[in-house]
């Protein structure tokens, strides 16, 4: 009953999600990469080489090993979402940047997780666990799943502009809600090891979540020297799309102890988001 909820509900709610994403865009946050590249640049580069680097060096510093280590690698992986669009908004950042991030990097990482992911199944399963990625099925269900319902929200705001307004919160809400239902289904399929695992994860997934989102701020105001770009990228890096993550690990790999990292990573970001916004609000915005 569990295993069919879990790989049921987790591409549901991922369509959900990224539905939720298409719903917020247009062809002019495409554009926007164009006319300003460096902030575009600068993020994408922090979201896609920054973040895995982190994560390896975080994994061998604790030295973490099996479905853990693979669990917050791939983690590190995914894209951002319309959470780090909001959370821009609130902190006075560059929404149309964060958008761009979004749009564009969410439509570039359903080719480099399979890769990646394939990779680190290599280097820290311990040989007794037994996990494959299959690259080509998961690249074709990851643009299934994460990128087809974003053309399919961007063409609903197209033509419906208006009520894709009024329809993107509800999608994003409802779209946590089944979210916080498979985390418990996860939790509950555990059991008894579900201490242990979290034990095991917590500490990579707080330190990942920290140590980037701090690395994205810096590195934003050293080489933009715009206070809003900065706030924008730290968040950017800081909040991944953890039921993308959910759905590899618990879908595609099957894996429960991988799932431990994503869940403590998508459930503590909210909190650092909130209180960096809080930080950053108290900040003149031309720093």
């Amino acid at each position: 009953m569990l295993e069919s909820l879990i790989s049921a509900g987790l591409p549901i709610a991922l369509i959900l999600v990224m539905t939720g994403v298409g719903l917020g865009l247009t062809a002019q946050d495409f554009r926007r990469v164009a006319t300003e590249p460096k902030g575009f640049l600068v993020g994408a580069l922090c979201q896609l080489v920054l973040l895995p680097i982190i994560a390896v060096a975080i994994i061998e510093i604790l030295g973490l090993s099996g479905g853990v280590a693979i669990g917050l690698f791939i983690i590190a992986l995914c894209p951002g979402g319309s959470t780090s669009n909001l959370y821009s908004m609130l902190a006075k950042g560059d929404v149309g940047l964060s958008v761009s991030l979004t749009a564009v990097i969410g439509f570039i990482t359903p080719f480099t997780i399979p890769l990646l992911a394939a990779w680190a199944i290599g280097r820290y399963a311990d040989g007794t666990d037994g996990f494959s990625l299959p690259v080509a099925k998961t690249m074709i269900q990851l643009l299934v799943v994460g990128v087809i319902p974003v053309i399919v929200g961007m063409l609903i705001r197209a033509k419906w502009a208006r009520f894709a307004q009024k329809a993107e919160p509800w999608v994003t809400r409802f779209s946590s809600l089944v979210l916080a239902l498979l985390i418990v289904a996860i939790c509950v399929k555990l059991g008894g090891k579900l201490g242990a695992a979290l034990a095991a994860a917590g500490t990579g997934a707080i330190a990942l979540n920290l140590i980037t989102m701090a690395a994205g701020y810096g590195i934003g105001s050293w080489l933009l020297h715009r206070e809003q770009q900065a706030r924008t990228i730290a968040l950017e890096v800081g909040l991944q799309n953890g039921t993308m993550a959910l759905m590899i690990t618990s879908t595609i790999l099957q894996s429960a102890e991988m799932s431990m990292a994503p869940i403590v990573y998508s459930l503590l970001m909210f909190a650092t988001a909130t209180l960096f916004t809080l930080w950053v609000k108290r900040k003149p915005v031309s720093a």
